[in-house]
C-alpha cells in the first residue's frame, strides 16, 4: 500500500490499529518511532544495478500503557516527515519488533491495517541459473487423455 493510500485512509479514522499476520494485534499503546525513506542500491545476481524505494514506518511498544495514537496524530507525523526529508509517495514498510526487527507490508481490511509477511524473490532467475518449473502430471491422467488399445475393451488381447 502506497502512503497516499494510507493517509486517505487516516483521514476517516479514529483509532490506528495494527493486525499481525497470525491475527493477533499490536498493543493500542504503540508508539511510531520512525517515518521515513529508505532507499536501497543494489545490484542482482543477474548484474543489473537496481534502486528500490519505500516509506518505512518503526512500530514500537513501552510500559506507557495509557498511550494511544490517534489518526490525526500520525497524519501530522507523516506530513512533518515529508516536508522535512522530501518523503515520495511509494510502497509503505513497517519495521515492528517480534522476536527479530520484523518487516511487513501493509493492506488495510476496512477496520484496521493489516501487516502482511513479505518475501525474498530473485530478480534475475533468467540468468542465474534457477531452472523453470516444470509442469507435474499425474500418470493417471496421461491414460484419461488418449485413448489407449490395452484398456479393458479396447481390443488390443
Amino acid at each position: 500500500m502506497k502512503l497516499s493510500q494510507i493517509k486517505n485512509i487516516l483521514t476517516s479514522l479514529e483509532a490506528v490499529n495494527f493486525e499481525l499476520p497470525d491475527g493477533t494485534m499490536v498493543p493500542v499503546h504503540y508508539h511510531v518511532t520512525e517515518v521515513g525513506q529508505i532507499t536501497k542500491n543494489f545490484i542482482d545476481c543477474g548484474g543489473t544495478i537496481r534502486q528500490e524505494k519505500k516509506v518505512n514506518f518503526q512500530l514500537w511498544e513501552a510500559n506507557d500503557t495509557d498511550h494511544r495514537l490517534a489518526a490525526q496524530k500520525l497524519l501530522k507525523i507523516i506530513a512533518l516527515s515529508e516536508k522535512a526529508l522530501n518523503i515520495e509517495d511509494a510502497e509503505v514498510e513497517v519495521e515492528y519488533q517480534t522476536t527479530t526487527i520484523g518487516k511487513y507490508g501493509v493492506e488495510f481490511n476496512g477496520k484496521n491495517f493489516e501487516l502482511v509477511s513479505l518475501s525474498t524473490a530473485c530478480l534475475a532467475s533468467d540468468s542465474c541459473g534457477i531452472p523453470a518449473e516444470k509442469m507435474k502430471l499425474n500418470l493417471v491422467d496421461l491414460g484419461a487423455k488418449e485413448s489407449s488399445c490395452c484398456a479393458p475393451g479396447g481390443g488390443c488381447c
